[in-house]
Parts: C-alpha cells; structure tokens; sequence
C-alpha cells in the first residue's frame, strides 16, 4: 500500500511562487511508476499539472502550466515536488499527488494512489 502526503499549500498573490511536496511511502518501489500532480478547482472537473517518470526524471506538463511549473523528485527522499512560478488566480485549486504505473498519463482513472491534498489560493 503506497502513502502520499502533500504539503506546502497556501495562499500567495498573483505572480507568486509556492513549492508543493509530495512525501512517497509504503514499502513498494517506484522503479516502474509515474508520479503525477493533479488539481481541482471548486466547480470544476479534476485536472491533469504534470507528471514524472520515478526511474528516469521524464516529464510532461499541461499547456496551462508549461514553462511556469517545475515538477521534480528525490529518490533518495521519496519525494516529489511541484515548483510553481508566476502563479495566477487560475491557478487556485486543491492539489494532490498520485501515482500509477502507466507512463505519464493525464488521466486521473491511469493512477492507483492518492493523496489528499493541499489548497492553493492565488489572489489578485
């Protein structure tokens, strides 16, 4: 059984940066897996951030994030963060880490684990 906790999560202004964590544990390894940042806003369908390879750091973004949004991960740490720049108000949402075995899936149905989120609140 994978556990993901999500931490780092609050309120900035527009044009802000926040750095979101993602701490990975339950005994099984990552070798094959991708991890994924998702986010939901109020009213609104869940959607795909970004998504990297566990084994080997590949990655890919939504076209809302890309170029603004750094995802990343520690193996060492278990660990998987989300660096997020020049933050909009579009941006608010509860955001949550997952993972699953398919390779760098947007879907929310490709991964298995969750976590239960953190908020992010971006004003203008």
């Amino acid at each position: 059984q994978v556990q993901l906790v999500e931490s780092g999560g609050g309120s900035v202004q527009a044009g802000g940066s926040l750095r979101l964590s993602c701490a990975a544990s339950g005994g099984r390894t990552f070798s094959t897996s991708t991890l994924g940042w998702f986010r939901q806003a109020p009213g609104k369908e869940r959607e795909f951030v970004a998504a990297i390879s566990w084994s080997l750091g590949t990655t890919r973004y939504a076209d809302s994030v890309k170029g603004r949004f750094t995802i990343s991960r520690d193996t060492a740490k278990n660990m998987i963060y989300l660096q997020m720049n020049s933050l909009k108000p579009e941006d608010t949402a509860v955001y949550s880490c997952a993972a699953g075995s398919s390779w760098l899936r947007t879907s929310g149905s490709e991964y298995k684990y969750w976590g239960q989120g953190t908020q992010v609140t971006v004003s203008s």
